[in-house]
């Protein structure tokens, strides 16, 4: 049976996809990601006075430790030694949004794009975690890959 996708065997059954013949060359990945929250919300994380503590800070420790526990989560990922994640975070007052950015590096035979979009991914709901009490009403938005490059597919840009 061809599926034309690399995670199923010919039978059609689900199997990790096997590197071992593969070149090993540099991969990155850039995710990204954004909640929308009440003007609350956004007042208490902007001037750093929610009661739970630094909702920045611990969301971008949360998202560090996803990437490295990717594999656990995700069935047929490879568990990967990352060697670089870094994640960011920019307040926009106007839509009163937190947009959230994940880069991910290894060198290795498969690549970061699903570390990446984890990273991002738990970020934000670390941040809806932490202030759920102030605005249940949180919408965690548009989580997509922006960017990866490495492997035989090379270069991909999303241009949001």
């Amino acid at each position: 049976m061809e599926t034309g996708l690399t995670h199923f065997d010919e039978k059609g059954q689900a199997i990790m996809v096997d590197v071992s013949k593969k070149e090993e060359t540099a991969r990155e990945a850039l995710a990204k990601g954004s909640i929308r929250v009440n003007e609350a919300v956004f007042l208490a994380i902007k001037e750093g006075t929610v009661t739970k503590g630094d909702v920045l800070g611990v969301a971008r420790v949360a998202g560090i430790m996803a990437t490295k526990q990717t594999s656990n989560m995700i069935p047929m990922c490879h568990p990967l030694m990352l060697t670089k994640c870094q994640i960011d975070f920019e307040l926009d007052a106007q839509t009163r949004s937190i947009h959230c950015s994940c880069l991910v590096r290894t060198t290795g035979k498969t690549g970061v794009e699903m570390e990446a979009l984890m990273g991002v991914s738990t970020s934000l709901l670390t941040i809806y975690d932490m202030c759920k009490a102030l605005d249940k009403g949180m919408s965690i938005e548009t989580i997509y890959l922006a960017k990866k490059m490495g492997g035989k597919s090379g270069m991909y840009k999303n241009e949001r």
